[in-house]
């Protein structure tokens, strides 16, 4: 029983051949890679090489001449003669070797050329003259629009501050609502009305009242009145209104808001 649920299992059973073959290949890549360096490598040490064998040869071909006009300036005009062949090949052996070598430097340094980043250009910065500095060409006309910048900015202050003064002045007010009780039943509301309204100075306007009931059939009346607060005071109110005593028996503030 239990073999065939491991036959049923998903195993892979396999999976050592993929390990082998995926390590040789990334193995031959690491190969391919490191071939290609090797490669360039080689490259660039051949090219110095050569450069450097050209600079040798060069040198033994001075060497070689050096010697041989040394030998020539001590031997008899005769020697000399049947030598000048010689001499006339190891001059051109030494041009050609100068030609070559030429064209090999100038291979090379437009190689380094390609290769290196170009630097950016350094910007000449204008150098100052501390003598034009010194010498004020406009000191009159700069000292002419301070003058005249000063008197500008003077009239707009005024003109500001002037503006500022016809602006008219918030007035602090006062929205109160007075509830004014009679002595009885038998008090006449609409005559007390009549005498709450007769009080009367600046800064109190009277608005809205309703009657209120409280007991026994006797009502409140409820009225609303505006009030500057620098002109009108609560307290003077509330006792000019008490002073009538034929209807009032008393006053009592029942709301104040501020407008």
């Amino acid at each position: 029983m239990s073999l065939e649920i491991l036959a049923q299992e998903k195993v892979w059973l396999d999976k050592s051949k993929y390990a082998d073959a995926e390590r040789v290949y990334y193995e031959k890549l690491s190969k391919i890679d490191a071939i290609d360096e090797s490669s360039v490598i080689c490259s660039r040490d051949t090219e110095s090489s050569n450069t450097i064998n050209a600079i040798t040869d060069l040198k033994n071909a001075f060497q070689k001449l050096e010697i041989r006009v040394s030998v020539l300036e001590g031997k008899s005009p005769r020697s000399s003669s049947s030598n000048s062949s010689s001499l006339n090949q190891d001059i051109e052996q030494l041009q050609s070797l100068m030609v070559q070598l030429e064209a090999r430097v100038k291979s090379l340094e437009s190689k380094n050329v390609a290769q290196s980043p170009s630097k950016p250009e350094e910007k000449e910065t204008p150098k100052k003259n501390d003598e034009d500095d010194d010498v004020d060409l406009f000191g009159s006309e700069s000292e002419e629009e301070s003058e005249e910048a000063a008197r500008l900015k003077a009239q707009r202050v005024a003109e500001y501050s002037a503006r500022k003064s016809k602006k008219p002045t918030l007035i602090a007010k006062s929205n109160i609502i007075l509830d004014v009780k009679p002595w009885d039943d038998e008090t006449d509301m609409k005559e007390l009305e009549k005498a709450v309204r007769q009080v009367a100075t600046d800064g109190l306007l009277w608005g809205a009242s309703k009657l209120v009931p409280l007991a026994y059939g006797i009502h409140k009346l409820q009225i609303s009145c505006v009030v500057e607060d620098e002109k009108v005071s609560i307290d003077w109110l509330q006792e000019t209104l008490q002073e009538i005593e034929d209807f009032i028996q008393s006053v009592d503030i029942a709301a104040f808001n501020k407008i």
